[in-house]
């Protein structure tokens, strides 16, 4: 029998990880150097007010859809490939596996890049040797999958990181002098037409980062039912995103502005960190890297594991699948797609906000019993191959975006982020109601 042709096993609640431990394992994305740098790159941009507006308002959004999704995913313990089995059909979810896979296995390797580089800022030596340093160190961190010790690592790294932080804030101002250059900092106002206002510009680029909502959905379905609550508020809520989004971008902010010389890139903080607090910062760099990666590298090589058995039918330790993503991962450290890097993202985020908008669509009509409830222990054979409402609302959706952001026009990124899962929503409402079953009610988590 086919790996296609078994049945999920029954979901034990005894199994799953416990609010404490599954907390700790997602706060270990709180601290990527990415958060830290993105916040200042968009001050630069648009003014310091303006970045700050357009991070509330993210903060919010996020918190938001992230309750919902979190939710969903605790109820029925459905992780992003099972789910998307009713979105997209048993063949359109393989798809979603992949992109998935290939956006986790970018950011490992943008983000392993990035602490090579601060390696060798400190210490010299050929670069070649500090990515494989990094593959070789991360990989067992994650081979036996989130549940196995991410929440021991993350809770042991989070104050050195967080410590680490604020000593920078507080040696930068000792050193350099503490002003108001880094909140005052404005720019001409920009309309719509020029890919302004600045607060809209700014919500829509964390729009680029909406895979936390998928890394959301594969977290959340290793939780029990009984710590819904606990969970919506605080491991997957606002408070969060707040530290995630808001802490770091106001850190990042500072420093860009109070360092001489430091650029607002990721690699310009890392390399600033290091350069104003050598080994310290060093330090620093290397628990943020290293708590991100974990979710990185667990994400990308779980999704790489169920796009290869679902694909090819077999099945592999994850012992072995680890190998095979840490190779994959080393190789691209390896070949100048850094370069190609923001664009690849900016296409895989035009999918991933899409599919994040269909699942919303879904959760909605079911919760309005007029969309279909097929339960994830069920069978490949229980899916359709393809389901229509989701394929057309992703693949339209998507070459909008695509489209709107290729087209270099100002506004064109700005507004085809907000408007790739805007037209998703609809078009899934739209199809779904024309050929709507009836459905088998689940009793909502209280």
């Amino acid at each position: 029998m086919s790996i296609n042709e078994t049945s999920q096993p029954v979901i034990d609640q005894s199994a799953q990880m416990s609010a404490g431990s599954l907390s700790m394992a997602w706060y270990g994305l709180v601290s990527a150097m990415f958060f830290v740098y993105v916040g200042a790159a968009l001050a630069k941009a648009y003014g310091t007010v303006n970045a700050i507006v357009g991070l509330v308002l993210t903060i919010i959004v996020y918190g938001a859809i992230n309750r919902v999704l979190a939710t969903y995913a605790l109820r029925h313990g459905l992780t992003v490939a099972r789910f998307s089995r009713t979105l997209l059909g048993r063949s359109g979810a393989i798809l979603a596996t992949i992109i998935f896979a290939a956006t986790a296995i970018y950011y490992a390797v943008f983000e392993g890049s990035i602490l090579a580089v601060a390696f060798r800022t400190q210490f010299g030596g050929p670069l070649t040797a500090w990515y494989a340093i990094i593959v070789v160190y991360t990989a067992p961190l994650v081979a036996g999958g989130i549940r196995h010790w991410l929440d021991k690592i993350n809770g042991w790294l989070m104050p050195i990181y967080w410590g680490g932080l604020i000593t920078a804030v507080v040696w930068a101002g000792a050193k350099y002098g503490f002003n108001g250059a880094w909140i005052t900092h404005s720019v001409p106002g920009l309309s719509v037409l020029q890919g302004g206002p600045g607060w809209l510009g700014t919500f829509s680029a964390y729009m680029g980062v909406w895979i936390l909502m998928m890394y959301t959905m594969d977290f959340a379905a290793l939780g029990r039912v009984k710590d819904a609550r606990f969970h919506r508020n605080i491991t997957f809520g606002w408070l969060f995103y707040s530290l995630a989004f808001g802490a770091n971008a106001l850190i990042g902010i500072f420093l860009t502005y109070s360092i001489p010389g430091l650029q607002a890139t990721e690699g310009g903080v890392a390399v600033g960190l290091v350069n104003l607090m050598g080994l310290l910062g060093l330090l620093v760099v290397f628990v943020s890297q290293t708590r991100i990666n974990t979710a990185n590298y667990a994400l990308g090589i779980s999704n790489l594991k169920e796009f290869g058995e679902r694909t090819m039918r077999i099945r592999l330790p994850l012992v072995v699948w680890t190998a095979i993503g840490a190779a994959i991962i080393f190789a691209l450290m390896l070949l100048p797609v850094v370069k190609y890097l923001l664009l690849a993202l900016s296409w895989q985020g035009s999918l991933v906000t899409g599919w994040v908008a269909i699942a919303l669509a879904h959760i909605y009509l079911e919760r309005k019993g007029t969309d279909s409830i097929i339960h994830p222990t069920q069978p490949d054979s229980a899916f359709a191959h393809f389901k229509p409402a989701g394929i057309s609302a992703w693949i339209i959706s998507a070459a909008c975006g695509i489209f709107l952001i290729q087209s270099h026009w100002p506004w064109g990124a700005t507004l085809g982020s907000i408007a790739t899962p805007v037209l998703a929503f609809v078009i899934y409402l739209a199809v779904a109601k024309l050929g709507a079953p009836s459905v088998e009610r689940v009793p909502a988590v209280s």
